[in-house]
């Protein structure tokens, strides 16, 4: 079997790399998607500083969109071109780059066959912020096919009064996407006016909106790490009666990639707004000894000086490889 030290060290150089046992495992999970669909997910997890470990590093960058160009990029001046990102996750050895059509359109013929893509297809702007939000589809299953890209993604908000719109617009989505053999990756961030702030990141309703997104479809799922914190009183009651251990941030990721099909969906998570680099190190630990399969890191990785991104990265991936403890 393949290990991490035998491993290609590069996106550019890890496009052949070799099937190992364990992406074999993985993609055995998927029983019912066709040799197209499995093929991508396969490009996903064969590319990269971290090919073939069954370990994934996305960089995502949606953030401008989402939260505005000079809360993005003004931090980082080269992030406001499109092109910068593409070049930060091929040097960084990344497994994918996900970004909205624009960015994506922006830069992707230039590096076609490059490294896997993933166009969102919905997106949420803040000029207008509620308490229940609702994003609007501005790609397309078409769009992905022409940009030549491994897979859709799509955000649902668990919580918020629209989700039923949200699950019935992916529910769609994903169908399509999977009957062209692209695969499907849910960002699932509970969000409503019946949820606390402290209830988003609960124990409780993050494994919940796991379970809902693997339940949608997704063949890749994108949550935040969660806190200690019970939001609905029901849900209190069981994992005091059942005893499950939620004390420390490993035993709440062994409890969300158990409540995504028993470990058998790909589970990645959020790093969230930019923080110390240790405690992003930490986490990542914690995600790897909880036996989760990675993390999705935008703002902590493009809102730096590329060569401090590259150092930072290479970190992350160290520890996911087992190369750092």
């Amino acid at each position: 079997m393949a290990t991490a030290e035998t491993l290609p060290r590069s996106g550019r150089e890890a496009q052949g790399a070799r099937m190992t046992e364990r992406v074999r495992e993985i993609l055995s999970w998927y029983e019912s998607d066709n040799p197209g669909t499995k093929t991508n997910i396969a490009r996903l997890l064969n590319t990269g500083y971290l090919a073939g470990t069954g370990k994934l590093v996305i960089l995502p960058v949606d953030q401008g969109f989402e939260h505005g160009p000079a809360r993005s990029f003004a931090i980082n001046p080269p992030g406001y071109d499109p092109n910068y990102h593409f070049e930060l996750a091929l040097d960084a050895g990344c497994n994918a780059y996900a970004a909205p059509l624009g960015f994506l359109e922006a830069a992707a013929a230039r590096h076609a066959g490059e490294i896997p893509l993933i166009l969102k297809l919905n997106n949420h702007d803040v000029l207008h912020d509620e308490a229940d939000p609702l994003s609007a589809v501005t790609g397309s299953v078409r769009d992905a096919l022409r940009l030549g890209c491994a897979a859709i993604g799509f955000t649902i908000y668990p919580g918020s009064v629209h989700s039923r719109t949200m699950y019935e617009e992916l529910r769609g989505l994903a169908e399509e996407a999977k009957s062209h053999g692209l695969a499907v990756v849910v960002w699932s961030y509970p969000r409503g006016s019946e949820l606390s702030k402290a209830g988003e990141t609960g124990i409780d309703v993050v494994a919940y909106a796991a379970q809902i997104a693997a339940q949608l479809g997704a063949h890749i799922i994108k949550v935040k790490l969660p806190t200690a914190h019970i939001e609905q009183e029901a849900a209190k009651k069981a994992y005091e009666a059942a005893e499950v251990p939620i004390d420390t941030l490993k035993d709440r990721v062994r409890h969300v990639i158990q409540s995504s099909f028993n470990g058998r969906r790909i589970v990645i998570f959020s790093g969230g707004a930019k923080v110390a680099d240790e405690n992003v190190f930490d986490e990542a630990r914690a995600i790897r000894d909880g036996g989760g399969f990675g993390s999705i890191i935008g703002r902590n990785s493009f809102q730096r000086p590329k060569p401090q991104a590259l150092k930072f990265l290479e970190t992350v991936m160290k520890i996911y490889a087992g190369e750092l403890k």
